[in-house]
């Protein structure tokens, strides 16, 4: 009785306003479970393409009525009878049905929508939460967040051109006291940010997006509010920063229009990250240091950073596990981020994970900026075993949704519970000095 008998699409709106899908799998003994789907704003080229309409009489020609009518038309006709708890051959069976590369026919959004909507009635139907039913051996790693306490780049209307300056609670003893350590030290940040007359609005992401005097500035404040909120900064909670390189990157130049409007070569950027890092040992993981188009740029930092930091590839990596593979090749990075809208599908992104897990790489679970209160990717975050997770900041409730699945899935798991923090965190110490 667990073969799919229905699926339904809902045109839904994300956090930022805009269309997104929401999708429901039944079975035939009348179980039903649904997922929703996110969207980014900052994008590698090579992502799986979220299908828009282009109507431009409707939301600005971003609805998505045509991943809606797939999803209730072609999907359903080609997956109706399948067994839900056969997530592989039914992902499969979707990326066949779709036939390209980048599942631009159908939209990764109304494969994704499907994908991870049979994987959450398929753990339903077994009595599981879905991050026991994603793997087979028990899960009960809760991951250390990454919160994104201050926005820039494209996730605000800000002077700062890198997009994200989170805090990281590695010293805590568990997820619950970790998270706690982290909302004191976002609130501690707010006062200061109050203290020196700065505006206290919030970006996409729920991280504060004040004008600032300059790209650095934000450590500085990060680090002073960590000291507020009573807590030791590079024991109790490390920093993490994800620039968004490909943003800023111009004919080959990266390019700081939103502050000093300087032009950096790759080995200028290099050279700022690896001073940033001598004064600020804080400063534990950079993402997207560089753009993803600088093929060389990576293999160079990588080389001269990667015994030193996480370096987290996002845009370049894109959760392919096809991209991926080059990479490792390429000696690119040492960490990749996961998103599982990039690649459209639940089976082709615990694919990655454990790409990554095979060849030591970290591997990050992420939200996108657009969201919805779908919290399918705080399990995965456990399922995945690997320790991090970033989903936005202590603030907004399509954010905190993710943080609170992580609070319930703790409680559920109690004296099994075990939390990533300062074990992840020494870990990585460990590994690169080895």
């Amino acid at each position: 009785m667990s073969e799919i008998a229905k699926l339904e699409a809902l045109e839904i709106l994300d956090s930022r306003g805009n269309p997104t899908l929401a999708v429901t799998a039944t079975l035939a003994n009348g179980v039903t479970a649904t997922a929703k789907v996110p969207s980014g704003a900052s994008t590698g080229k090579r992502e799986a393409v979220e299908l828009r309409d282009g109507d431009k009489s409707r939301y600005g020609g971003k609805g998505v009525l045509k991943a809606k009518g797939y999803v209730e038309g072609e999907i359903q006709s080609a997956v109706r009878g399948f067994d839900a708890n056969d997530q592989k051959g039914l992902d499969k069976r979707l990326c066949e049905l779709d036939g390209t590369p980048n599942k631009g026919r159908l939209g990764a959004n109304a494969i994704l929508g499907v994908s991870l909507a049979v994987a959450h009635v398929s753990a339903k139907d077994r009595g599981l939460p879905l991050y026991a039913a994603l793997v087979e051996k028990p899960a009960n790693l809760l991951p250390t967040p990454g919160l994104n306490v201050l926005n820039g780049g494209k996730h605000a209307d800000s002077n700062v051109d890198f997009q994200e300056f989170m805090i990281s609670p590695v010293g805590a003893p568990s997820f619950s006291e970790g998270l706690r350590s982290a909302a004191e030290t976002f609130h501690a940040l707010k006062a200061v940010l109050s203290k020196k007359g700065y505006g206290t609005s919030v970006g996409d992401e729920g991280g504060f997006a004040p004008q600032l005097k300059s790209n650095e500035e934000p450590i500085e404040l990060i680090l002073e509010a960590i000291q507020k909120a009573g807590y030791k900064p590079g024991k109790d909670i490390v920093i993490m920063i994800d620039p968004a390189a490909s943003e800023f990157f111009d004919d080959g130049a990266y390019v700081f229009a939103k502050s000093d409007k300087s032009r950096k070569t790759p080995t200028e950027i290099i050279a700022l990250w690896k001073s940033w890092l001598k004064k600020y040992p804080e400063i534990w993981s950079l993402e997207d240091g560089i753009a993803e188009d600088d093929h060389d740029g990576w293999q160079a930092i990588t080389k001269e950073l990667g015994g030193q930091i996480q370096l987290v590839g996002d845009d370049n990596f894109v959760t392919n596990p096809a991209i991926f593979s080059q990479g490792i090749k390429d000696g690119i990075a040492n960490a990749i981020l996961i998103k599982l809208n990039q690649i459209g599908t639940v089976t082709e992104t615990l694919d990655c994970i454990q790409m990554a897990r095979d060849n030591g790489y970290g591997a990050v679970i992420s939200h996108r900026s657009g969201e919805t209160d779908d919290t399918s990717i705080a399990d995965l975050a456990v399922a995945a075993g690997m320790g991090q997770i970033k989903t936005g900041s202590a603030c907004r409730g399509e954010r905190i949704a993710k943080y609170n699945r992580l609070l319930e899935i703790e409680r559920e798991l109690g004296s099994k519970a075990r939390y990533a923090g300062a074990s992840m965190y020494e870990r990585w110490k460990k590994a690169v000095k080895a």
